[in-house]
């Protein structure tokens, strides 16, 4: 069985075996006679499949024969009319169909023909649930194009009315099945498919003529009566259902110039097509339009009058990355039907976006067509960005997403071309539109909002190497640093990528320009009062954020403290120099409960690993500055004891506290988390350094502990070579700096380099190498290096790698999005 519809095709009808003779060749073995007797017994039995189908249309209308009256009650009711319509048209699908089509390869009989085609129309009456599949299927199967060529063989003139008739009745309800059910686009109205309706039956009976003269008589320029616009819209619609399912068998190029001549007729005599006709003539256009060729000027503007007489596009669309190509490449045309040309096009895409969007799969999947033809526009057409932004932001939140996987698809897989500036421009407009519009409660403004910001922050992204922040980036940050300003904690949809955008602004530009964003950000009260009540929840169970919103503030509060103390002290230096200096004042003091921020290190979170190497990234920075930032205050949690003498000496801090970061460096370290482990490591230099200039006796008491030891092989026990880790390497340099010896032996400082010397040092990454450059710098410093020669070899193979290059492998990316969350892998490191 061959046909579409197997669940029916497989129904049998019981005791009947058609048999047939076998076929041959026309040339020797099948005699005119024999084919002619193959035609007799083909017709009489497509008589008799005629009258079972009228059979069928006559009980439609008697109750009594829509069920079988003597199925038992419980029984389920087989032998319905309903199950012998559905096998008419499985037995049409699987046997009538293709013995017609073999015998038409040898011989066309105009009687057999009209029973047939009878038939085929009677099945549009006898399963109307199935009539938009059934006609589908012969529209795909070129049935318009051999119905034509039957009406042009035998129907000139008078002769054969009746298949004249049959031809045209079944090429109506077949055409208005196609157009009442249109693929990934709206049905047309009850009027148009009434006016429709009337056109084809007055114009099919009329159209006689084969496919060159009816490109002929549609290319015709002069004056058209009633009747024969009425055919030329008969021939147009044909053409335009014979393509969508297709069948093109006429020449593009001839077509395309007859519909070009068609409309231009129409402009000539101030007509107006339905709405129908000139959807096909658009439809037809696109399809045919070669790639080298493009409309003329006339031609687009004549498109555009009869555009602008229309109240919506989507009556005149169809879904086809040809179409969407057509609106956009003409300037005439984009300017004024671009934005809704593309809001339909993603409205009706029906492509799997989620798989463009997983960065994380292997290799990158492979783009569905449509989206290839609209990376080819947004390549040659960038302006196209700004229409796709506005939809963002205007769409549907279905339609915007699917508008967000497109552009974000784009530009990771275009990033040679440079459109930020063109985004982030626009970008701004519609951000400052916002705030004015909902500026009490931006969170109730747009349900797109949240992608729009997403899309901002990866643009920042894509800024490999710093860049000056010229004065629409200055614009935006304080644009979304007010957004973020009006906000509450709970809105993590719209805080996350504007935390995002934020963090990377200000660690992918240049100090000068650091400095200046920074500047900005710490005149927003509203973003750190916001930052305050992020930083308080971080111990909290419930009506907390999302991990990773707790982990960017943390992180964006590291950087504002950085900047802010770089700032102060390089205003204070500078003051008498500079004509212009740019110190980063202070609006809003955050308090930081010191006894919370550690017991967050003591007690994290389940796989919140990020966070806590967020935490000691801030701890890191606080302690480098000794507590003496302006920005960041630490404040007492509750009652506090009397201050021991080291509680005086270490003020701030307490022995206490400082015992329990320690302890909770060590059990984080235990996690072998890369980035977190680097982490730790940064945070405990900065610790020891922090003690050692306020009493060497506890930072050696401290780095002395023997707990140490068991933590470093602990590490060293992770796998070959794990020596070689920089988180390791910094963990041993540290040791030996305060003289260490009980926890890292000279014995196994040698064993360690022995270890070096055997390995291949250029497959190291440069975060390892730099690691190494300092634990061997730190141990010539202190003379551990006894055996000369061995450490003259490890300065020539370590010296022999340029800097830049010194790594085999790739150097890694800095600027990562890490579950969501902006980050700085050398922010976090060091």
């Amino acid at each position: 069985m061959c046909g579409v519809f197997p669940d029916l095709a497989e129904q049998e009808a019981p005791g009947s075996c058609l048999s047939f003779p076998p076929q041959g060749h026309a040339s020797s073995r099948d005699s005119e006679k024999a084919i002619l007797q193959r035609g007799k017994f083909l017709l009489s039995t497509l008589e008799g499949f005629r009258s079972a189908c009228r059979l069928a249309i006559e009980f439609q209308s008697e109750p009594s024969a829509q069920e079988n009256p003597f199925t038992a009650p419980s029984a389920k009711k087989e032998d319905t009319l309903e199950a012998f319509s559905e096998f008419l048209l499985s037995a049409c699908d699987s046997l009538c169909i293709p013995m017609v089509m073999r015998h038409l390869e040898q011989t066309t009989h105009p009687a057999l023909m009209e029973v047939f085609l009878s038939i085929l129309h009677n099945l549009f009456v006898i399963v109307p649930h199935m009539k938009e599949k059934f006609s589908k299927k012969l529209a795909s199967s070129s049935f318009i194009r051999l119905t034509l060529e039957l009406k042009a063989r035998f129907c000139s003139g008078l002769s054969h009315s009746a298949l004249n008739q049959v031809c045209s009745n079944f090429l109506y309800y077949m055409c208005l099945n196609l157009l009442s059910a249109p693929e990934k686009t709206g049905p047309p109205s009850k009027e148009e498919l009434s006016a429709v309706s009337e056109l084809l039956q007055h114009g099919l009976p009329q159209i006689s003529s084969r496919s060159p003269e009816s490109l002929a008589f549609l290319s015709d320029r002069q004056y058209m009566e009633g009747a024969a616009r009425q055919r030329q819209y008969c021939i147009l619609l044909l053409f335009y259902l014979a393509y969508i399912h297709e069948d093109r068998f006429v020449s593009e190029a001839e077509l395309f110039e007859a519909v070009q001549s068609f409309l231009l007729s129409l402009q000539d005599q101030g007509e107006r097509p339905p709405l129908v006709v000139f959807k096909a003539s658009i439809y037809l256009l696109a399809i045919c339009q070669d790639k080298d060729n493009t409309l003329r000027e006339t031609m687009v503007s004549a498109i555009r009058k009869f555009l602008e007489g229309i109240p919506d596009l989507q009556l005149v669309y169809t879904h086809h990355p040809l179409l969407l190509r057509f609106f956009l490449l003409y300037p005439e045309l984009m300017s004024r039907y671009g934005h809704r040309v593309l809001e339909l096009w993603f409205f009706w895409e029906e492509s799997s976006y989620e798989e463009l969007d997983d960065v994380t799969s292997a290799g990158q999947p492979a783009l569905p067509a449509s989206l290839v033809v609209l990376f080819q526009l947004l390549r040659s057409i960038p302006s196209i960005l700004l229409i796709l932004l506005d939809l963002i932001y205007s769409s549907p939140v279905d339609t915007a997403h699917k508008v967000l996987i497109s552009l974000r698809t784009f530009l990771r897989r275009n990033e040679d071309i440079q459109v930020g500036g063109l985004i982030r421009g626009h970008f701004l407009l519609i951000l400052q539109r916002l705030l004015v519009e909902h500026g009490a409660s931006p969170s109730g403004a747009s349900g797109n909002l949240p992608l729009l910001l997403s899309l901002l922050s990866l643009m920042q992204l894509r800024n490999v190497s710093e860049q000056e922040l010229d004065s629409v980036a200055m614009k935006l940050l304080h644009q979304v640093s007010k957004l973020c300003g009006k906000c509450s904690p709970t809105d993590v949809d719209i805080l996350q990528p504007s935390f995002n955008f934020l963090y990377w602004s200000l660690h992918q530009t240049t100090p000068s320009s650091q400095k200046r964003a920074a500047a900005v950000l710490l005149s927003s009260t509203g973003l750190m009062e916001l930052l305050e009540k992020m930083l308080a929840l971080t111990l909290a169970k419930a009506d907390s954020p999302r991990t990773a919103l707790l982990c960017s503030a943390w992180l964006l509060t590291a950087s504002f403290s950085a900047q802010q103390h770089k700032g102060s002290l390089q205003a204070s230096r500078t003051w008498g120099l500079a004509l212009y200096p740019v110190p980063c004042q202070v609006h809003q003091t955050l308090s930081v409960e010191m006894d919370q921020v550690l017991k967050a290190l003591s007690f994290p979170k389940k796989k919140a690993a990020l966070l806590s190497a967020a935490i000691l990234c801030f701890l890191r920075t606080a302690l480098r500055q000794s507590f003496s930032s302006a920005l960041v205050a630490l404040v007492p949690s509750g009652a506090q004891p009397l201050p021991a003498t080291k509680d005086t000496v270490l003020a701030p801090l307490r022995m206490s506290q400082v015992r329990s970061l320690v302890i909770g460096l060590q059990n984080l370290l235990v996690q072998k988390d890369p980035l977190l482990s680097q982490a730790c490591v940064g945070c405990l230099e900065a610790l020891l350094d922090y003690l050692d200039a306020r009493s060497p006796d506890i930072a050696l008491h401290v780095a002395s502990q023997p707990w140490n030891r068991f933590l470093l092989f602990t590490l060293l026990d992770a796998g070959e070579n794990s020596f070689l880790r920089p988180e390791i390497l910094r963990l041993m340099t540290l040791f030996m700096r305060y003289r260490s010896s009980s926890v890292l032996s000279h014995e196994e400082v040698g064993d360690v380099l022995q270890g070096v010397a055997l390995a291949d040092l250029s497959t190291l990454s440069n975060t390892t190498l730099q690691a190494l450059h300092g634990f061997f710098q730190q141990l010539q410093s202190m003379g551990h290096l006894a055996d000369h020669s061995m450490a003259q070899t490890l300065q020539a193979s370590l010296e022999g790698l340029p800097p830049s290059t010194s790594s085999g492998q790739p150097p890694l990316q800095d600027m990562l999005c890490l579950g969501g969350v902006a980050v700085s892998l050398s922010h976090i490191r060091n």
